[in-house]
């Protein structure tokens, strides 16, 4: 980093560059003896501010830089995180304490992608890890104002090779829901819901009355994953079930329940996350589009909700039959040349 004052003919004036890590600040002054005087005194007073301020990180006119820890205490301290403690803990304990927010962020966060990938942990996993590092960039950037660049565009999360495609049909619903006696109230109302708005388990038990409105489920920022507005429609007979809000469930008390009703049914293999997938197969293919499906479900890109692109494609050959039949229009003009 350095200072540098100079004068311009072309331009008449005097001009102070300031640079630091590759990028330049400049401030320019009238070219007059006055102009010289003060372009000067400033060059004096921001190096004074510089060596004040070498501890810590500021540079011209910007705040001074934080450490991706203060950005996770700031985001758990506005935001639900509940879905995503279990990786946000491992995240933290890699990043450490003394990381920078900007690019020494990011490039910390490709060498745990890595390293999680020698371990053999799945491509899921690797992504929920890589998610909570661009989840507190994207607000640093967007909201906070404490960095400059959007650095969590920067950081990829490749389709996982080995993601479930474990899907419910609405039958397998309605014996899951069966094996459930009553006595499971709020539990079997949040396994219900899970199943036809594809909210997540943090998501269902963070609802709260004024979530509910006409019949749709309004979800504040501070509740999604993605940190944006979500809106749900409820199917009707399901809306009852909404005057119970907050539910009493516990995520232990869940557990338990979709448990024993799985091995009620015999379905072992089945998790609860299981139900949101089983709701963006069902929405495919009763005609939703892929857009409207990565809506509801709060997907941050179309490359998320494609894993369910084989049920879009259900509907390919009804294109066929819709479009023009032109054959008629063809003759053989052999017959005709002669």
């Amino acid at each position: 980093m350095g200072i540098t004052i100079r004068y311009r003919e072309s331009r008449d004036k005097w001009i102070v560059t300031e640079t630091h890590n590759g990028q330049r600040h400049q401030r320019t002054f009238a070219g007059n003896r006055e102009g010289e005087k003060q372009a000067r005194e400033y060059t004096a007073a921001r190096e004074v501010a510089i060596n004040d301020a070498k501890f810590n990180g500021e540079t011209m006119g910007r705040q001074p830089r934080r450490t991706f820890l203060e950005g996770v205490e700031r985001w758990i301290d506005e935001y639900d995180v509940a879905s995503q403690v279990k990786a946000i803990r491992p995240v933290v304990a890699y990043m450490g304490s003394d990381v920078m927010l900007g690019i020494e962020a990011v490039d910390k966060a490709r060498q745990m992608a890595r390293d999680l990938r020698k371990q053999g942990r799945s491509q899921s996993t690797i992504n929920n890890h890589v998610q909570v590092v661009k989840r507190v960039l994207n607000l640093a950037y967007r909201e906070w104002e404490w960095i400059s660049q959007p650095l969590g565009d920067k950081l990829k999360k490749p389709n996982p090779k080995n993601e479930r495609h474990v899907y419910l049909t609405e039958g397998d619903l309605r014996r899951l829901l069966q094996a459930i006696p009553d006595s499971r109230g709020d539990d079997k109302k949040v396994i219900a819901l899970a199943a036809v708005t594809g909210l997540r388990q943090g998501e269902l038990l963070s609802l709260e009355p004024s979530n509910v409105h006409g019949g749709r489920i309004i979800l504040r920022p501070d509740q999604t994953k993605n940190g944006k507005v979500r809106v749900i429609p409820v199917p009707a007979d399901a809306q009852s079930w909404l005057h119970d809000l907050p539910f009493a469930s516990k995520k232990h008390t869940i557990r338990v329940t979709f448990e024993a009703a799985r091995k009620a049914i015999q379905r072992d293999d089945l998790r609860f996350h299981d139900l949101r997938h089983s709701y963006a197969s069902l929405l495919a293919q009763a005609g939703e589009s892929m857009t409207r499906v990565r809506d509801l479900l709060g997907h941050s890109s179309l490359l998320v909700t494609s894993r369910y692109s084989h049920f879009f494609d259900s509907g390919l050959d009804d294109i066929g039959k819709r479009l023009p039949q032109l054959s008629s229009a063809f003759c053989d003009q052999t017959a005709t040349r002669h």
